[in-house]
């Protein structure tokens, strides 16, 4: 037995040498009570971010298909507004298109491509009122 904790005493002197004091520290010893509060508060907090990130993948029912919660409660229009268009995407390519001029990235590449300053009023006879 007092071989066996030779052994650790050796081994802890040697890793104190080569990486410090603090290396061979016990945690307990640098724990206090402020610390043990500020530990709690931030589990509570993880808590809550993990309670809410669970809300939002939680799924409905809309339409008869199961959709995300989170994607029912986007703003977000999907249909390309333009009268003979009125494509449905989840395209993200399209998202960027839909956002900057207000239709999809084909309508774009048709009636918007070459022609940017134009578009503003050319977009107010070609939008789908309906």
């Amino acid at each position: 037995m007092k071989k066996d904790l030779d052994y650790v005493a050796g081994l802890e002197k040697a890793v104190e040498e080569k990486y410090g004091k603090d290396a061979v520290v016990n945690p307990k010893s640098l724990w206090n009570e402020e610390k043990e509060q500020d530990y709690k508060n931030q589990q509570k907090e993880r808590a809550k971010i993990l309670r809410e990130r669970r809300e939002k993948q939680q799924t409905i029912e809309k339409d008869g298909f199961l959709i995300r919660k989170k994607l029912v409660s986007k703003t977000a229009d999907r249909k390309c507004p333009v009268q003979d268009c009125g494509r449905y995407s989840f395209s993200i390519k399209d998202d960027v298109y839909m956002n900057k001029f207000g239709c999809c990235w084909e309508c774009y590449i048709k009636y918007v491509e070459g022609r940017e300053e134009e578009w503003p009023e050319r977009r107010k006879e070609l939008i789908d009122v309906s």
